[in-house]
């Protein structure tokens, strides 16, 4: 069997690699390796050699991420300017999984196209369809059209709608699968007037939320309702913001971590900051979330890897 070091790429394959600095909270251990691909072959061959006994991790940009302080027991993929470009073909955006969403949203505007859901959406592509991320009440899902992807064989994938089973902040991507680019299909509308809806979208999160903080963007889901489905549920008029503060909860500290005192459903890192605090900070809330109300939220911001191990 091949060991991860002797694999031939093109692009860089780094051992022992501390993700703290990947992240947007600053916080996290080394992964066993990371490794980031020149191009979709490159990306492709890697993964078809790779020993199926070892675990990949797909990274975007680290926005909705917590990487617990002992690291990750995986082979972290991030996909750099390599896999950003960003093309328009009549109403179809198309874009690298590793372009950002705002840039996204203004190409599309250029183009005469409504994507402006977008543009407050921290992150980058490959982790908005992920998440089926959403804005001010369109989602992933309302406009996907359809995702290149490198699954974990090295194989390679064309997937539609059917094949994601979009819902509420998930879908149903195969396990290992490497989203590479996807494309959008996006309604018309005038570019100034888009411009000028982002810029009002982008000052109105500037003033409710700490964008300028050490943050990972929403921590919890609303705790009601599932993205685009047409359920009778599907309003989100619960949110976890609310029942956050109505807790006692809003700018509770944890050491360095704290629910954010601008927006109670942001966790941030004041510096200094573990991975564990953050956690714990944010089960904390969860406990108390519930026994003010009986709800239990539910973590939006992903969290992976392994804690510290103590002697």
């Amino acid at each position: 069997m091949v060991g991860v070091g002797r694999i031939d790429v093109r692009g860089r394959l780094v051992p022992g690699y501390d993700l703290s600095g990947l992240t947007w909270l600053r916080v996290g251990g080394p992964a066993d390796w990371l490794f980031l691909p020149r191009d979709i072959d490159d990306l492709s061959t890697f993964l078809a050699v790779l020993p199926e006994d070892v675990a990949v991790f797909p990274m975007g940009v680290g926005s909705n991420l917590i990487v617990r302080d002992g690291g990750l027991r995986a082979v972290v993929i991030r996909l750099g300017r390599n896999f950003a470009d960003i093309s328009v073909d009549g109403n179809i955006v198309t874009a690298g999984a590793g372009a950002l969403d705002l840039q996204v949203a203004q190409r599309a505007a250029e183009a005469a196209l409504d994507l402006t859901f977008l543009c407050t959406i921290p992150g980058a592509v490959g982790g908005a369809i992920r998440m089926n991320a959403g804005c001010y009440g369109s989602y992933v899902s309302d406009h996907f059209a359809s995702a290149e992807v490198v699954l974990r064989d090295g194989s390679r994938a064309n997937l539609g709608p059917e094949d994601m089973n979009f819902g509420y902040r998930q879908c149903d991507l195969p396990e290992g699968a490497v989203i590479t680019s996807a494309s959008f299909r996006a309604g018309p509308g005038d570019p100034k007037t888009l411009a000028a809806k982002m810029r009002a979208q982008t000052a109105k999160r500037e003033e409710t939320q700490p964008i300028k903080a050490l943050t990972a963007g929403s921590t919890f889901r609303n705790p009601a309702g599932y993205s685009s489905t047409g359920k009778a549920d599907d309003t989100h008029e619960l949110k976890a913001w609310k029942i956050i503060e109505d807790a006692g909860m809003r700018g509770a500290r944890r050491g360095q971590a704290q629910m954010s005192t601008m927006h109670p459903n942001f966790l941030v890192n004041l510096g200094g900051a573990t991975a564990a605090d953050l956690e714990a900070l944010g089960e904390e809330v969860r406990t108390k979330v519930f026994q003010h109300s009986g709800i239990a939220l539910e973590w939006e911001i992903a969290r992976v890897g392994e804690p510290t191990q103590t002697i």
